[in-house]
């Protein structure tokens, strides 16, 4: 009977229902309607806003500016007022008396050199001032104008030698708001809503013109990456624009080339190794099944032949090996102030004699002393590749030539061989893995193409260069530059 796997219990926490939508709407929503709702929030606020600003600047300073008007001219009414008390020492002649109330709310005229000019300030009545004035008696009891003073009414005292004989009070505007006044704030506040209506339309119309203009090339972008996720390295997105999708674009195709680039050299390189190793496995397989069969001897021929083709697979291997280590960057170093020039003299001496074999001169130029910061033993393995490289392609009777010299800081080796020679388009390719030149450079006579790929690495992790071309003695010219001098000491505290 099959146990059953403990399983832990996940306590589950209520989740709010706001929380729960605003996360929906956040990750699931399209860029397109998150935008909308943006848009649409901002315009719900701003309209808010800019009515309870509306409102609160009408009740503040529209009706406080009413008030004061209304103030100045209860000011300027009082000494009337008082003036007409004095001349008949009672409020009997206006009580029941509009027309002399009115008369009395009125402003005064001034005399000026005899012609009568109105006062030097006269606040106009469009405010409905004089239909808020009241006239009150000394004990505060009405005598005319507006009947219905409230306890928010502005009082102000009239006076008869020092002593109040009466009050003038102003209703505030807030207080007397009719019908008439209600209905306009309702057909203000209907022009608001269909406003607010009217801008969200607008505001929607926009942001599906905008979000269409803005969108689109990131839409293309996404499906174009899509079509790049599932191994369509050839897919390219077409830029319309400088402005930040438009480098979003260009990027992607780069990225996309750079993907398309490196598919193909991933086939390439698998296919090129299975052919490499095809070729000394099948030798190595004729070989032991004619053994087997007895068409063979085992004698010192055929062992030397099968121990070639086992060396042959592990250089090979070994190649390879130290390839992928120098592509991740593991390959390991271990540098060393050292003088270059008893390398280079002990790689000559150790390859004279297989030059001398194959009919070919090597003749070498070297400085007595060539300081340097290196590895001596990847130096070395770089001397042996580019030795092996013109030994195997140059044809009998050419040379090798080694000259050094120093240039800014800089040792400058450069090795020219006799023909054959490398056509242009293939001396920058001349340092791919397991390219060769299917001329006289034949895989016939050549390696596996990796030699040069390797010293590539080697002379670029010791921050140098290497190139390739056209050699005067009409073979291939390889210039190796190296930084000259030893490492700086570290400075130790005094």
């Amino acid at each position: 009977m099959r146990a059953l796997s403990p399983t832990i219990a996940v306590p589950k926490f209520p989740v709010h229902p706001i929380a729960d939508l605003t996360d929906r709407f956040f990750y699931r929503a399209n860029i397109r309607l998150k935008l909308f709702y943006a848009m649409l929030a901002l315009i719900v606020v701003l309209i808010v806003a800019i009515n309870g600003a509306g409102h609160y600047i009408f009740n503040r300073d529209f009706l406080g500016y009413l008030n004061e008007q209304a103030q100045q001219r209860m000011e300027d009414m009082v000494p009337r007022v008082e003036q007409a008390y004095r001349e008949h020492g009672s409020w009997e002649f206006i009580r029941g008396n509009p027309r002399t109330w009115f008369e009395l709310m009125k402003p005064a005229i001034v005399e000026h050199s005899g012609a009568a000019v109105g006062p030097t300030f006269t606040p106009s009545d469009l405010t409905g001032a004089t239909l808020r004035f009241s006239l009150l008696d000394a004990n505060r009891k009405f005598v005319i104008g507006y009947p219905n003073v409230g306890p928010d009414a502005r009082l102000r005292p009239i006076l008869l030698d020092d002593a109040i004989v009466g009050w003038v009070a102003q209703t505030p505007f807030e207080s007397v708001i009719g019908a008439v006044d209600l209905r306009f704030q309702q057909s203000q506040f209907l022009a608001q809503i269909i406003i607010a209506v009217v801008a969200i339309m607008l505001a929607a119309f926009m942001v599906v013109r905008i979000s269409g203009v803005l969108l689109q090339p990131l839409t293309r972008v996404a499906r174009a990456t899509h079509r790049l996720a599932g191994g369509d390295y050839s897919t390219r997105v077409e830029i319309e624009s400088g402005d930040e999708v438009g480098r979003l674009a260009q990027d992607f195709n780069q990225l996309a080339m750079a993907l398309e680039r490196n598919e193909k050299l991933r086939r390439e390189f698998m296919a090129d190794v299975s052919h490499e190793l095809r070729t000394p496995l099948g030798i190595l397989n004729g070989q032991l099944e004619a053994l087997e069969d007895g068409l063979l001897q085992p004698d010192e021929h055929t062992i030397r032949s099968l121990k070639s083709e086992v060396e042959h697979l592990n250089k090979l291997v070994g190649d390879l090996y130290d390839l992928s280590l120098a592509d991740a960057g593991a390959l390991a170093y271990r540098k060393a102030d050292l003088d270059l020039a008893p390398l280079l003299r002990d790689a000559v001496q150790s390859c004279e004699e297989r030059f001398r074999k194959r009919g070919l001169a090597l003749s070498a130029q070297l400085p007595e002393a060539m300081p340097l910061h290196a590895d001596g033993a990847r130096l070395q393995q770089l001397f042996s590749n580019l030795f092996e490289n013109s030994l195997r392609y140059t044809d009998a009777g050419g040379r090798l030539e080694l000259r050094c010299r120093l240039e800014q800081q800089q040792w400058k080796l450069v090795f020219d061989d006799s023909a054959p020679g490398v056509d242009g388009p293939a001396l920058a390719r001349l340092f791919e893995r397991f390219f060769r030149v299917e001329a006289s450079r034949n895989r016939a006579s050549g390696g596996a193409g990796l030699g040069l790929a390797i010293c590539r690495r080697i002379v670029e992790a010791h921050q140098g260069s290497i190139v390739a071309e056209a050699s005067p003695l009409g073979g291939l010219r390889i210039t190796v530059t190296l930084p000259a001098g030893f490492a700086a000491p570290l400075e130790t505290p005094a």
